[in-house]
């Protein structure tokens, strides 16, 4: 009895994980998706985000980072952990989506296809330099850590297929007889 309870629960443990694999272009392409349905798609990010920014002695407006000393210098710390769900905000370019991890639409991050990745849409930087990627985020000018770079969407495939197949199983039909009408 006690075998088959673990059972049961390693079953229904295993039907409620997600499925998440790699957002790509060319699964964007299969299913045919419009920007509008892009838009209604739960993204997750796969790698941690951390974005910092110096904070000068006259910077008072922390986002929802925290303040930390790095170096003597007090520094803005923001982090997307792994797993996070997050949803588009805009879609700028055809391969490019802009995503939002938290309340408030300039509180994006940019992703966009990338060729040498398997069409994985990664994180984007305006420059990237010794491994840090410049981003704006909130308004201000932010730089990843090193290991930001290697971040990426996925999405849940096992929600997409079952929001994809509308099935509607037909009952058939039978002559209906109809008894001839007396005159």
């Amino acid at each position: 009895m006690k075998k088959i309870i673990l059972f049961t629960a390693i079953v229904s443990m295993l039907a409620s994980c997600k499925n998440l694999v790699p957002y790509t272009d060319s699964m964007k392409q299969s299913h045919n998706w419009s920007n509008e349905q892009v838009k209604s798609i739960q993204f997750y990010l796969s790698h941690d985000i951390i974005l910092h920014r110096e904070l000068t002695q006259g910077s008072s407006d922390i986002v929802q980072g925290k303040i930390k000393i790095i170096d003597g210098r007090r520094v803005d710390e923001i982090l997307i952990r792994a797993g996070t769900p997050g949803v588009v905000s805009e879609i700028p370019k055809e391969d490019k989506l802009k995503v939002s991890f938290e309340i408030g639409d300039d509180h994006s991050i940019s992703f966009g296809v990338n060729p040498n990745v398997g069409e994985k849409y990664v994180l984007l930087a305006s420059e990237w330099k010794n491994g840090l990627g410049k981003v704006h985020y909130a308004g201000d000018e932010y730089y990843t850590d090193p290991n930001s770079k290697y971040s990426y969407l996925m999405v849940d495939l096992r929600r997409i297929d079952k929001s994809a197949l509308k099935q509607h199983v037909a009952k058939g039909r039978k002559i209906v007889k109809q008894h001839p009408q007396t005159l």
